[in-house]
């Protein structure tokens, strides 16, 4: 346990020393929670190290990135690739199953609805680059979805200041209602796409 908690302590360290390049490296490796790294972001932010529009859009930028690796991993090397190395990044083939059908019965609209559901936030890109989706739309998409993400954890981690650590309990009360928004939106999408679906077959 020790060992990990100075691992953690010195990953940070890390990110303090590389500033929003800190951020956006941390998000796209991922070697600790997203959550993690945007809240100490938001601490840095409170120290007056970093900006909090900087550390945003660094942070936003992170996620993209992270997304477009798992994008590439779908679309070019697909369910076989994900099989045989997904656990090295902790993806799990049930995962891609679940968001393989998720994609597949949703459609494109998925890519944004899933970013606010854990597991899934990250999964979701790889049927998304095995569909072949256009890779602006799905690039337009997952920062649209990250940047609300970044925009709440770097101010949550900022409003803490040095009790940053305690962000899991500070996020509950925005995330669920986060989820619930997100669980709507693809309502409407989905009436969306059925309204438009009658219309073309009218």
């Amino acid at each position: 346990m020790d060992f990990i908690s100075n691992l953690l302590h010195q990953l940070l360290l890390w990110i303090e020393s590389l500033g929003y390049f800190g951020i956006l490296i941390g998000l796209m490796i991922e070697v600790i929670p997203s959550e993690i790294v945007l809240g100490y972001g938001g601490y840095l932010v409170s120290k007056g190290d970093i900006s909090y529009i900087g550390a945003v859009i660094f942070g936003t930028i992170g996620a993209v990135g992270q997304n477009w690796i798992l994008y590439a991993f779908g679309r070019f090397g697909g369910r076989p690739l994900v099989e045989k190395y997904g656990k090295y990044i902790k993806i799990k083939p049930k995962h891609v199953d679940t968001a393989e059908n998720w994609f597949n019965k949703y459609g494109a609209g998925i890519v944004f609805t899933a970013r606010f559901v854990p597991v899934m936030r990250q999964v979701i890109s790889i049927p998304a680059g095995m569909a072949k989706m256009p890779f602006g739309l799905f690039t337009l998409l997952t920062a649209l979805a990250s940047l609300p993400w970044s925009l709440l954890f770097v101010y949550l981690g900022m409003s803490l200041g040095d009790q940053w650590e305690k962000i899991d309990e500070k996020a509950g009360a925005y995330v669920q209602p986060a989820i619930l928004i997100a669980i709507a939106l693809l309502i409407v999408y989905l009436v969306f796409k059925f309204v438009r679906s009658r219309g073309k077959s009218v």
